[in-house]
């Protein structure tokens, strides 16, 4: 049996005692997200304005009209969202992690989430005629979609496909897809043309989430997660290898592009909202398999929850580290995932020498 088998039959260690764990840190993360800003909110006044509005029978809140309005209005959507892009994201991670047996892909450095973010950029940019039609998370779904097609072709051979090719194809996308953004941004920059917004999709931020980001986004990231777990199985079975993987009975080629299919559904919707945040679904899945082990109906709702964690936490210090003034989630994202995605890059190196 290889160690990658052996990985998926080790019995995870008290992965509902994790979840329990992730679950509770998830709520006082929301509310200290909520409670700190420039105006700060006593946390048990975040937890009454809530309540005020999510129980009926509560009693009220003792909190000002204009905290109320900061609690519900601003912050809590914020929050919220931060949670579903960041639980989505990493779900994403897992699965492609899992289907290319790669522990580098993630949808950002997979191209994904850049082949989302050009569909959606162009949308906002340079729409006109039929595409002016079409709104920013249908493109940005389409074109997450798009690229993961393009990536699954482009790494056949023979009629075949390799993680390894995989990984190459989207790395190329990724490139490529940054190219034409790039393009986009110095059209954009002529008067008129929105660069701003095209900066915002480029550096990923949760700073205009209000509640009408927050029903497709939570609606796929559960419908998604709850059907990747009902196919824990197959993920389990393509950390064996493809030909083990048939063996067991998976149809390989069927499966993985249905598993596509649905991270690109992910990846899509999340950054229709907040741009292209990247490496949440490179690091947490890692994080997760380490506490409760490579059995996929753990490391799904785990990671997800853990990933709308880490989002959450990373938000808390973008907002507070230039205070008054604003970091994009996504840069500091970016500055913590680069040197840990260096440090797989050398430990699979090792594995290899």
């Amino acid at each position: 049996m290889t160690a990658q088998a052996a990985a998926v039959v080790t019995p995870a260690r008290r992965p509902k005692t994790v979840i329990a764990v992730l679950s509770l840190a998830c709520l006082a993360a929301v509310v200290l997200s909520v409670a700190v800003g420039s105006v700060s909110i006593a946390p048990t006044t975040v937890i009454s304005v809530i309540a005020d509005h999510v129980l009926p029978w509560h009693p009220g809140t003792s909190a000002t009209a204009v905290q109320a309005e900061i609690v519900w209005e601003f912050r809590l959507p914020r929050a919220m969202l931060g949670l579903v892009v960041g639980a989505s994201l990493a779900v994403a991670g897992a699965v492609l992690q899992a289907v290319v047996r790669n522990p580098l892909a993630d949808p950002f450095v997979f191209g994904v989430s850049s082949g989302a973010s050009v569909a959606a950029v162009a949308v906002l940019t340079v729409a006109s005629g039929a595409l002016a039609a079409v709104s920013v998370p249908v493109a940005a779904f389409a074109g997450a979609l798009a690229t993961t097609l393009a990536v699954f072709f482009l790494a056949q051979r023979r009629g075949r496909v390799t993680p390894n090719r995989l990984v190459l194809a989207g790395v190329a996308m990724s490139y490529l897809l940054s190219s034409v953004t790039s393009y986009l941004v110095l059209r954009a920059s002529t008067p008129g043309g929105g660069v701003s917004e095209v900066l915002s999709w480029l550096s990923g931020s949760l700073a205009a989430a209000d509640w009408g980001d927050l029903g497709v986004p939570s609606l796929v990231l559960i419908v998604a997660t709850v059907g990747l777990v009902l196919l824990a199985r197959i993920l389990n079975a393509f950390l064996t290898g493809d030909e083990t993987a048939a063996s067991l009975g998976v149809d390989v080629g069927r499966a993985r592009l249905v598993l596509f299919a649905i991270t690109s559904l992910l990846v899509g919707v999340v950054v229709a909202v907040s741009g292209a945040i990247g490496f949440v679904g490179l690091m947490v899945p890692h994080a997760v398999r380490m506490v409760v082990g490579s059995d996929h109906q753990w490391v799904l709702p785990a990671s997800a929850l853990a990933g709308g964690l880490l989002l959450v936490v990373v938000d808390i210090g973008a907002r507070l580290i230039l205070a008054p003034s604003e970091v994009p989630v996504g840069l500091l994202t970016a500055v913590i995932g680069a040197p840990f995605f260096l440090w797989l890059l050398r430990r699979s190196g090792r594995g290899e020498a």
